[in-house]
Parts: C-alpha cells; structure tokens; sequence
C-alpha cells in the first residue's frame, strides 16, 4: 500500500507540474503524466511478475543477471543515445531505457550473493578487492556513460558492509576525506593546515586522555605558525602559503616523531600517519578538481559551497527551485496553483526537481507528509532486513535501504541548495519509466525474499 501510494502521489504531482489548460485531462496519453500512467501499469505488471518467481531463482541467478547489466552498460557506450550530453539510454521507438537504472540493483543482487558465500570473511582484504570491484566495474561504465551522479549512488554499499562487519574506521577514513576535500576547496592553504595541526592534536589529547599534553602541543604549534608567519612578514622572505605549509609541516612532524621516540610511539604514529593522510588528500583535491571534474560539476559545487554566486548561470536551475519551495509556505498554494513550475521558471520541473511542485503547491505540512512516508518506507525497509534468517536476504535488503536513502536524501538537498546537482531522480515521484520500473523491481525482489524470510536463500 505504501508503494502505491508513493507512486500515485508521484503522478499526481508530475501531472501538476507539467499541467496547462490546453490538455486538462490527466489521462491524456500524449502529456508526460498520460505517458508515466502506462509506465505506472507496466510497474504494477512487473512487480506481480517479480514477486510470482520463486525467491530462490534470484540468488541463484545474481551473477548471470549482473553479468548482463553490466553487458548492457557497455552496449549503451556504443550504441545508446545521448542526451544532455550523457549517452545512458537505449531508444526503442517512444521508450527509451536506461542501464544504469537496472545496474543498481543487480549490483546489489551480486553483492548479497558474494557476502552470503561460505567462505567470505569481510575483514580479509580479497574480500574487500572483490566488494570494490563488484561495485567498480558498473561504477566507472557508467562515469563512461558522463553519468557521474548514477554512479555517486554505488558508493553507499559502503554502509551495507558496514553493517555486516566492515571495520568502522573505514567509514572514518571516507568521511575524513569527504571533509578533507570540501574544506581544502573553502579554505586557503595557511587555514587549512591551521585546521588539521589542530584536529590531530586534539585526537592525539583523546588517544592518551590527557589535556595537559593537548594544552602543550597546541602552544607549541602555535608558536611555530607564529614564528613562521612574522619571520617571512618582517624580513620580506616572500615565502608563498605552499612553502609556509610545507616547512611548518615539516617542522611539528620531526617534533611529534621525536616525541613518540621518547614517549608514545603508538599514539603519536597513528596522528602522523593522520596528518599525512590529510595533507595527500588535500594536495590532491586541487587536481582532481581542475582536471578530472568536468566545468559544469564545479560550477555546481562552487554554488553549494558558496564559492560562486551565479543566479542567473549555473546556480539558476536551484534558485528558481528554492523559490518555488519557499512561496509554497506552511499549507502551499493548492493543487495546480504554483505559479513557478506552470510558468516554467524551474527547470526539470517534473523529474530532478519533481520536489518543487511538492514544497510549491503543498507547502511546508505536504513536504513533511512525502518526507514522512519515505521514512516509513525506510524504517520499514530497514525493520524487514533486520528479520530475514538468510544473511542474503538481509544483505540485500540493507542494499534496497540504502539506495533509496541516497535517491531521497540527494534528490531533495538539491532542490533546496544542500547538495550539487547531480541529475538523480526522486523514487516513484520523478517523471521516467526506467527509474520507477527499476526502483519497482528492486524493491518487489526483497518483498519476495520476506515472503520467504524462513527460508535459508544463498
């Protein structure tokens, strides 16, 4: 029921967002929300189908069906159609089918049935070469695809590892470098390194649990900063901030080495290790940023970031969209009454910023009932996993959870300015066969599954 709900709500709103006066009937077949009705069926269809095979066929056949995504990713580099500059859709006729949509859950399927073998222990390192290539592999065909934010959306299996064992600190080491990379864009280089002598000096205090010994190295890394900064002042050095950085990183590594010579090799090795992982990360961020992101990517994380304001440029799609969610106030402006998605005035109004018609004519107690029922869905999800006695089961179940909460929680940030445009669509509510369809099969095969929870499925 949930599912329905989602679903008709979603065409609902595709329907209030395209609407016009010239083609008032919502069941008329040549507008998109006529179209997203026939996909709507197909989805009912394919889920009935799904949901009538035996569970069991899913697990033995995971790796046949990745396999054939991942066939069907490569055939779409040479055979596919481009548009808006990605080509990630086959074309048959009036339907147009994206791989990359199926991909997510097929990987899924790949990654329950690799975890769920007798013989894999997650900590050993084969199994972690075999987790990142299963998820690589579909990752960058689809980054081949220029599809950069469908293939943002595998990196969240990180948190299904997690849960089946994955040491927590790998999932410190990403967040640290996700931090890393977003303060190395914000901030110059004499703040940055600021920034992170001080977190190392604060984790080597919680290390060894004393703050006299955190009081004392902030002192004198302070001073030497100090020192540093009014010798090249007053004598004209000319030294640049990368050369400050570099002697001034230097200079507290041979002292917190000597340190740990003396004393607490242990602590001090780990924070070394720490600030020298940061210092790579942050040296690199300025390449991969110049040379690997292409222009439009960084004009959009500039936005976020507050790097560059171009309301008028790159930054306009969010604009309009954040405007269109604020006129909508606590109780909206009422069905088909937003002025900002009839006028077009937000772009995409009826796939990545199908949100603004939500915010726009529903207001702010709409957005809380569709944020509402995600997260029920969610915790539903994620209740469910929990119940399953086949670790399969539970692995995919987790995967279900965690591909939606990116879909929502990414889709949503970029309409109200939270996260760069990346181009992903709101589950059930964005206008597209190949994201309901995909997000339809993927959830019906863990209905399935919980169907047969009792069952030992591998």
């Amino acid at each position: 029921m949930l599912y329905l709900l989602l679903v008709i709500l979603g065409w609902i709103n595709i329907y209030a967002a395209v609407y016009s006066d010239e083609h008032q009937s919502i069941l008329d077949m040549g507008q998109k929300y006529g179209k997203q009705l026939i996909w709507i069926i197909a989805a009912i269809v394919l889920a009935i189908m799904v949901f009538t095979v035996d569970s069991k066929f899913y697990a033995a056949f995971a790796y046949h069906i990745y396999g054939a995504t991942i066939l069907l990713l490569i055939a779409v580099l040479f055979l596919g159609k481009e548009v808006n500059g990605a080509r990630a859709w086959f074309e048959f006729g009036n339907i147009a089918l994206q791989p990359a949509e199926l991909g997510k859950f097929a990987t899924n399927l790949a990654i329950a049935k690799c975890i769920s073998q007798f013989d894999f222990k997650i900590q050993k390192m084969r199994s972690y070469l075999i987790l990142i290539a299963i998820i690589a592999v579909p990752a960058l065909l689809i980054i081949l695809q220029n599809d950069t934010g469908s293939a943002l959306v595998f990196a969240v299996f990180v948190f299904v590892f997690y849960r089946e064992g994955l040491n927590g600190m790998v999932l410190f080491w990403g967040f640290a470098a996700a931090a890393l990379f977003i303060l190395s864009l914000v901030l110059d280089e004499f703040k940055l390194l600021l920034f992170l002598l001080s977190i190392s000096i604060a984790a080597y205090g919680v290390l060894r649990q004393s703050v006299k010994e955190s009081l004392i190295g902030t002192l004198i890394t302070s001073g030497i900063l100090t020192l540093i900064w009014i010798t090249n002042s007053s004598m004209n050095l000319g030294a640049t901030p990368l050369q400050l950085l570099t002697i001034t990183t230097l200079l507290i590594a041979v002292l917190f080495i000597g340190y740990g010579i003396i004393k607490h090799i242990s602590e001090v090795w780990r924070i070394v290790l720490f600030f020298i992982f940061a210092i790579g990360i942050s040296m690199s961020v300025n390449y991969f940023y110049k040379n690997v992101l292409a222009s439009h990517q960084r004009d959009r994380i500039d936005q976020v970031l507050g790097i560059k304001v171009d309301k008028l440029g790159r930054g306009y799609n969010v604009n309009q969209s954040k405007i269109a969610i604020g006129s909508g106030g606590f109780i909206g402006k009422g069905f088909l009454k937003g002025t900002q998605t009839k006028f077009n005035f937000v772009p995409e109004q009826s796939t990545d910023f199908i949100f603004c018609t939500v915010g726009e004519e529903w207001g702010f107690v709409g957005s809380t009932v569709v944020l509402g029922l995600f997260l029920i869905l969610l915790v539903r999800l994620v209740s469910l996993a929990e119940r399953q006695r086949s670790q399969f089961s539970r692995v995919y179940g987790y995967g279900v959870a965690c591909i939606l909460f990116f879909h929502i929680a990414i889709n949503i940030s970029m309409t109200i300015g939270l996260a760069p445009v990346i181009g992903i669509p709101l589950p059930f509510f964005s206008y597209g066969g190949s994201s309901l369809w995909a997000f339809t099969i993927m959830l019906f095969i863990f209905l399935r599954f919980d169907a047969t929870r009792t069952e030992n499925i591998r």
